[in-house]
């Protein structure tokens, strides 16, 4: 076997690479769909345990393997291959139900049984390079860079695909990109060698063929039977007529047949009207909204006046709106129906515009055809932020899932929200202009509390010296709306409130001068949450308010965008005191399992690393006194220990990697966060940062061979120092940074981002290979141990940044990143003695 892997070689380990990522991030697609989406980044991160237990894997039995490399590597690539789309079907059967994982026990083995399931492809994946790595002790740059390589363009072809597949229909993808990097191996990477692999190119070819034209019928999404969508289709006479896939989600038509379906949140108890005959749309079988039937005639869509969104066209005549989120048009119509001149409406989702648009545009009545609408396909806070029109009225109703406000969604970013969003709403009104959000209803409130601090908050930053003077807010069963005023509230306006609650039999909560009296009078609550919230943080105690209140409601911002982030540890012993009773549903369940998974990839770790450390450091390389080690470095001699336990080396060892593995994905986590203001959409937030980061990172590993020459000590505190530096300036300057390229076009924002980014992640990728490299010097043995290290670590960190990102914001989480990386550096391994 030659000591430097051919050009064959590296390029299938970047194919397989990418097919691990892009597996990673289909799976997020699919038990977004199946499950819901948080679960998919617990589960996807619990996964990755793989590549902790592949290092293990291979430290213990390296020897073996090094002798039939060849063998080795060709069985985890098609083993890779098989099991991608094998596990995911397997896991999907299991009957895991995340709603009832805090009463029901089983739940948490079905959990652990889809953990361990997922786990076997990226164990596959990782063997190949964790056994390259071994294998080729010398070249740890190139194979690293080929590693990282792969993955970035993992990243941006999933992506692709993603637009043009169906989510299970790229399994099949996987398969033969798995059995294509095989074919590699078979077919180029020994020859010259004298080995026969013959058999193995004829199997490849034959194994992808029967998979280009088998049937996929196999291929079936098992969606929870909690969702909305399975739900609906109880009904007799339901029915999906049309599906559309993008990354942005898996859109589903659904119709009625029987039971005429009748969608209106919030609807009064007092309406004499109902919709008219309307088809469910759904984005990953879950947050339902609906096209209604409409025929240019406003009376036969007079339901929509009758909720609480309808109240600002009740308070003054408008010309000019915006509509950010206008969906399938329920909001476009009840405009229309108050002969709106002009109205700018906001959509993310391409596919939802060409429905109501294209597909069912008679249906619709050509709604989106109008010449009073213009349309944009963007993100609603990326649309404000470059917009200079002013508006009378702003409107952003019902954007999330009725179960965001219950925990489901406790770990999703929304910059919707925040005290900077909300700034930038309330500067793009014109005198007198409004801007109202429609929220759902719970009991005890939480996010209507929320947005309410957080909406006094932007005022009493904007120096406005009396807040209460320019917020009402009312209520129904199920909708609140709250209304901020670019002015005080008029006596007319107050009147004209009071009407329109009292046709509908809507609750005021607030509006200025409100007696205790004149709330939950039609709804009534065990007591008026609302109204009480809304008076406490308007008074002079409302940071005590803040404090003593049963949940998180602490303004929102761009630093910490968890709207939905309720949870507080010191409520946690009285909602168990209320287990019996139903307390249980008041529980923020999706922060608590982030705990828990953190906790079980912390076992796991030490159990992956720690355990086999002290179990079998003699076949580990850590201490060896049989006098016949496995590949004894240039000078080193047989029975003589490769890391002397005692000395304390591998500790040092084992602090670096893991230190490396932790920063890595902080920076990452946090980047990609921060850069969705600048991109304007999630999607293309984490393919720019992700992508950039592995290319430019590979790049880095690459040349970090060159580094490896000099004096290593000061070698390693050179890419160190620019990512301290370059880390600082981003974090404390991001707020500029932004501010200018959201006046640029939208190709300059791309390209200023990955300017921006590529230095950062160039220097991320050197201080891996340039550890690694020393380690083969000095300890060829622990190689696969520290691919291992690397693994768990990474697994931790994905879990661990979001839990720091939720508590202390995204410039925390960089500035700790920076300080793991400046540990490790100091904790760089070298053949000097023990610290």
């Amino acid at each position: 076997m030659t000591t430097k892997p051919g050009l064959p070689l590296l390029l299938a380990i970047a194919v397989i690479s990418a097919s691990a990522l892009a597996y990673e991030v289909l799976l997020m697609r699919l038990f977004s769909i199946i499950q819901w989406h948080h679960f998919a980044y617990m589960i996807i991160s619990l996964a990755l345990l793989g590549y902790g237990v592949s290092g293990v894997f291979l430290a213990l039995n390296r020897e073996r393997f090094s002798r039939s490399f060849h063998w080795a590597i060709m069985t985890n690539l098609l083993l890779f291959s098989f099991s991608a789309p094998a596990c995911f079907l397997l896991a999907q059967q299991i009957p895991f139900n995340p709603a009832e994982i805090l009463w029901t026990p089983v739940q948490f083995l079905y959990l652990c049984s889809i953990y361990l399931i997922l786990t076997l492809p990226f164990f596959f994946a990782a063997n190949v390079i964790g056994l390259s790595f071994y294998q080729f002790k010398g070249q740890v740059s190139a194979i690293y860079a080929a590693d990282l390589s792969g993955a970035g363009l993992g990243s941006v072809g999933v992506i692709l695909l993603l637009f043009l597949m169906f989510p299970e229909k790229i399994l099949i993808v996987l398969v033969l990109s798995g059995i294509f990097a095989a074919l590699i191996v078979s077919a180029y990477a020994f020859r010259g060698q004298h080995i026969d692999t013959s058999n193995w190119t004829v199997a490849c070819i034959v194994i992808g063929l029967v998979l280009v034209f088998a049937p996929t019928g196999w291929l079936t999404l098992n969606i929870s039977p909690y969702k909305s969508q399975s739900k609906l289709l109880l009904i007799p006479g339901t029915k999906v007529i049309d599906q559309f896939s993008s990354p942005l989600g898996l859109i589903s038509v659904v119709k009625s047949e029987v039971t005429p379906l009748r969608y209106a949140p919030g609807l009064s108890l007092n309406a004499t009207t109902e919709p008219p005959e309307q088809l469910a749309v759904f984005t990953d079988a879950d947050n339902m909204t609906a096209i209604t039937r409409y025929n240019g005639n406003p009376d036969t869509v007079s339901y929509l006046d009758q909720t609480t969104s309808a109240l600002p066209y009740h308070l003054r005549q408008h010309a000019d709106i915006l509509i950010l989120g206008a969906g399938t048009g329920s909001d476009i119509l009840r405009a229309n129906s108050h002969a709106i001149k002009h109205i700018d409406a906001v959509e993310l989702n391409p596919q939802v515009i060409e429905l109501v648009k294209e597909k069912y545009a008679d249906f619709a009545g050509h709604l989106y055809s109008s010449a009073d609408i213009k349309l944009y396909v963007d993100e609603a806070r990326g649309f404000v932020a470059t917009s200079k029109q002013t508006y009378d009225l702003i409107n952003i109703s019902l954007l999330d899932a009725f179960g965001a406000s219950a925990g489901l969604y406790s770990m999703a970013e929304n910059y919707l929200y925040t005290g900077e969003a909300l700034q930038d709403y309330l500067q793009h009104l014109g005198p007198g202009g409004y801007l109202s959000i429609t929220r759902w209803i719970k009991i005890p409130p939480r996010d209507e509390t929320k947005l309410l601090a957080t909406v006094i908050d932007v005022l009493k930053m904007a120096k406005v010296e009396q807040p209460g003077q320019r917020i009402i807010m009312i209520r129904s069963w199920q909708t609140s709306t709250l209304i901020v005023k670019n002015g005080v509230i008029s006596s007319d306006e107050i009147k004209r409130l009071k009407q329109f609650c009292n046709e509908r039999s809507f609750d005021p909560v607030y509006y200025p001068g409100i007696s205790a009296r004149e709330v939950n009078r039609f709804t009534i609550q065990s007591q008026p949450y609302l109204y009480e919230a809304a008076t406490a943080l308007l008074g002079n105690q409302s940071k005590a308010f803040i404090d003593d209140y049963k949940f998180n409601i602490e303004p929102a911002t761009d630093n910490q965008p968890y709207f939905f982030h309720f949870f507080k540890w010191r409520t946690l012993p009285e909602i168990f005191s209320l287990w019996d009773s139903g307390g249980i549903f008041l529980m923020e369940s999706g922060y608590l399992l982030l705990i828990a998974a953190l906790l079980q990839a912390i076992a796991a770790s030490l159990l992956l690393i720690a355990l086999p450390l002290r179990l079998w450091k003699n076949r580990l390389g850590i201490t060896n006194l049989s006098g016949t080690d496995l590949h004894l470095p240039e000078g080193r001699q047989a029975g003589k220990p490769d890391v002397k336990a005692e000395s304390g080396s591998h500790l040092r060892v084992l602090v670096y990697f893991f230190c490396l593995g932790l920063a890595f994905l902080f920076i990452e986590i946090a980047f990609i966060q921060k850069f969705i203001l600048i991109l304007h959409h999630p999607l293309y937030a984490i393919t720019v940062v992700l992508s950039t980061f592995l290319l430019t990172a590979g790049a880095g590993s690459y040349f970090s061979e060159k580094l490896t020459r000099s004096p290593l000590k000061p070698a390693i505190m050179l890419p160190v120092a620019v990512i301290s530096l370059l880390g600082i300036l981003y974090s404390l300057g991001f707020e500029s940074i932004a501010g200018f390229l959201l006046e640029t076009g939208y190709l300059s924002r791309y390209i200023f981002s990955i300017l921006l980014i590529a230095p950062l992640g160039f220097c991320m990728g050197m201080p891996f290979p340039m550890g690694l490299a020393k380690i083969s010097q000095t300890a060829p043995a622990l190689i696969p141990w520290i691919w291992g290290i690397n693994g768990c670590a990474s697994v931790i960190s994905a879990i661990l940044a979001t839990l720091i990102a939720i508590q202390f914001g995204f410039t925390v989480l960089i500035f700790l990143a920076i300080s793991l990386y400046c540990l490790a550096a100091w904790f760089f391994p070298d053949s000097g003695p023990a610290r």
